[in-house]
């Protein structure tokens, strides 16, 4: 199954949310109505049962006794959809309102409420009419008391009517309300999702070969993606080149000691191939070793992982103290354990193992590594107390591209094949004369 677009994913997830919100405010608002319209009609009720019972007067004896003419004229109008009932003195005294005439409406409850309590009383089926009761205790002229209820009702039928155009109303609007804001909301997310559809259309062309980097104008969130993104296409194709170079580089140092070798063999002198032979062969496996070398170098990569320095340095001096044990170099490690190089962890090997085997191999007693690291730069010293390289000789043994055959006898190709990894890493490396009277290298890193 082909997986969502980020746009249609969004637009998806946000219209269920504006979805589960409109309907859940919309089924608020119509249950906070109902109950207020409901509120509202009991009110009414209560207030018409009050005004019955202000028009209540007594007869002679004291009872209660109601008017045939009530202040509201639909409870004298037959089926106005208000009526009202009493009863009272034990069942004897019962009276209704004209409103009920020939109809066998029964309003009152069974039993009736307690004197001052108020009962309410909707219909079950939603249809029908809404009661409230209310008891009192009349005093009659003789001093016996005496328990009315009194009954009020109305038809609900127009509160259903004003609930359901308030109902219609509300959805109809909260629809054209969640339309517009489903517009909107397709626009903004269109919007804000350009610059990744920017994004995609110059990644296609840079896979097609129409560009050869990233040129847009990205926000904030995307600039260091699309910087790494870039940096990864020049890092890639500057392997491609350095690999081509290499082959190319290889191929061209291997003439001179082939044709010495076919020159030899042709010539048909088992001496003189012998000595060609012995001669050529260990140029040969230094033009391989140098270029080798030169091809397998990671150099500066994006998101590096930030490799410690101190282990890696120790570990290559427990090497050297092994291989070179007759010297007896002593060295002295000057590296804080935070200090750290961002880049591929082999090329580190191959750099601190190239310069500390020169250092090694040409010192006479003392070696010296130390590193420090602040924010812009990581950088490393290597001492030691050799012959050092002559001040004129220092161009030539950082020269890049220089033919392994052509380079001096005792420089070995350490310090060339160290330079050129030391570049791909846009480092530099500096030759000077060191305290301990050899050589002092100067390896500078940006972090």
């Amino acid at each position: 199954m082909k997986p969502l677009s980020l746009h249609l994913r969004l637009i998806l997830a946000a219209s269920l949310i504006l979805i589960i919100f409109l309907g859940l405010t919309g089924w608020t608002l119509d249950r906070a109505y109902r109950e207020s319209a409901e509120s509202a009609m009991q009110a009414q009720l209560q207030g018409q049962l009050y005004t019955l019972l202000a028009a209540a007067d007594e007869d002679e004896q004291g009872r209660m006794q109601l008017p045939l003419s009530l202040p509201d004229p639909r409870l004298s109008n037959p089926d106005s959809g208000l009526y009202a009932q009493v009863t009272g003195e034990a069942g004897n005294y019962r009276w209704q309102s004209a409103s009920l005439l020939g109809q066998s409406l029964e309003i009152i409850q069974t039993p009736p409420p307690k004197p001052g309590e108020w009962h309410y009383q909707k219909p079950t089926d939603g249809m029908g009419l809404y009661s409230v009761n209310f008891s009192i205790i009349w005093e009659e002229q003789n001093g016996t008391e005496q328990i009315y209820t009194l009954a009020v009702a109305g038809d609900i039928t127009p509160l259903l009517r004003q609930i359901k155009s308030f109902r219609t109303t509300l959805w109809r609007w909260l629809g054209g309300v969640a339309l517009l804001l489903l517009l909107a909301q397709g626009a903004v997310l269109h919007w804000g999702l350009q610059p990744l559809r920017t994004l995609a259309r110059e990644l296609h062309r840079i896979e097609t070969g129409k560009a050869e980097k990233l040129s847009g104008s990205y926000p904030a969130e995307l600039q260091r993606l699309t910087r790494n993104i870039n940096s990864l296409i020049h890092h890639s194709r500057t392997n491609q080149e350095r690999y081509r170079n290499s082959l190319g580089d290889l191929a061209h140092s291997l003439k001179t000691p082939l044709a010495v070798l076919q020159g030899a063999a042709e010539a048909q002198d088992a001496r003189q191939l012998q000595a060609a032979v012995k001669e050529q062969i260990p140029q040969m496996n230094d033009i391989v070793q140098y270029q080798l070398q030169k091809a397998a170098a990671t150099g500066q990569i994006t998101l590096a992982q930030a490799i410690p320095v101190a282990p890696l340095a120790a570990k290559i001096i427990r090497t050297l103290d092994k291989l070179y044990q007759e010297k007896s170099i002593t060295h002295r490690l000057s590296i804080a354990e935070q200090t750290c190089f961002f880049g591929a962890e082999g090329d580190l090997m191959e750099i601190l193992g190239n310069l500390l085997d020169n250092a090694y191999k040409y010192g006479k007693k003392q070696v010296s590594i130390a590193a420090t690291q602040t924010e812009e730069a990581l950088t490393i010293q290597i001492e030691d107390d050799g012959p050092g390289i002559p001040a004129d000789k220092i161009n030539r043994v950082l020269k890049r591209g220089q033919r392994a055959d052509e380079r001096q006898p005792g420089q070995g190709i350490g310090l060339s094949a160290a330079h050129e990894i030391i570049h791909l890493h846009q480092g530099k490396l500096g030759i000077n004369k060191s305290k301990l009277g050899g050589a002092k290298i100067t390896l500078t890193f940006p972090n």
